[in-house]
């Protein structure tokens, strides 16, 4: 549940540099929040996304996020942080069929304890992530009833919860298509060409536009009438 007036409250924002966090990070300033962004370096493939978090940041007027570093690349069993190949050119109807090779063991729960914690040290009890469930890609940790438990998890685990404070996990974006996220974030003032969303870009940061990510974002782009402001390694294609 959302405070009646959030104005002027803390809150911790999860900011990976991609699409959906920029647009949740414009939501909680919009909402009226003291926004303080956190990104985690936590040895994915798709490190550019770093830097691009912080220009987000910038551009939408908020400090340079904190950054954590935790590298999962010590536990594996990811596309994103290990030796395995990034699926490309899935159907998109399949990406919500199966949980994908770009998993990472447990990575929402990571950055939430993440974000939790720093929360605490602000004294802040509100937690922002871009989190989606139709465009989800499979992910079982973008669901409302996972976040809904952490909420739970965060009441019984902190010094916080124990004197009462009642932590609120907001996924704005939870409900909205692609589509819906891009034209929610441009009413806002995103700059979606500082975004980043490919999960095996080019040394240079170019997009491959084949990946899950690449897809479901033009395909919000696509729907929205607009033209992806991102740089692709080469002309993407249109796309059914």
């Amino acid at each position: 549940m959302s405070p009646a007036d959030p104005r002027g409250l803390p809150a911790v924002v999860l900011l990976s540099g991609g699409l959906d966090s920029a647009t949740a990070l414009a939501w909680a300033k919009a909402q009226g929040y003291v926004c303080h962004a956190l990104t985690v370096d936590y040895g994915q493939r798709h490190r550019v996304e770093i830097d691009r978090a912080r220009r987000v940041a910038d551009s939408l007027g908020i400090a340079a996020p904190r950054v954590i570093v935790v590298d999962l690349r010590a536990v594996g069993g990811s596309a994103l942080t290990g030796a395995i190949e990034v699926p490309k050119d899935r159907p998109i109807e399949a990406m919500s069929q199966g949980i994908p090779a770009t998993y990472v063991p447990a990575r929402n729960t990571v950055f939430l304890s993440l974000a939790l914690a720093y929360a605490e040290t602000l004294g802040a009890v509100d937690l922002v992530a871009g989190m989606n469930a139709l465009d989800y890609s499979g992910y079982p940790d973008c669901r409302p009833e996972y976040l809904r438990a952490f909420e739970n998890v965060a009441a019984l685990g902190t010094r916080a919860g124990a004197e009462g404070a009642g932590f609120r996990i907001h996924a704005p974006l939870m409900t909205l298509d692609k589509a819906g996220i891009v034209r929610l974030g441009l009413s806002l003032g995103v700059d979606y060409g500082l975004t980043h969303s490919c999960y095996d870009p080019a040394p240079d940061g170019a997009a491959c536009g084949a990946c899950d990510a690449c897809q479901l974002r033009l395909k919000g782009f696509r729907e929205a009438g607009l033209r992806d402001p991102a740089c692709y390694r080469a002309p993407v294609p249109e796309r059914g």
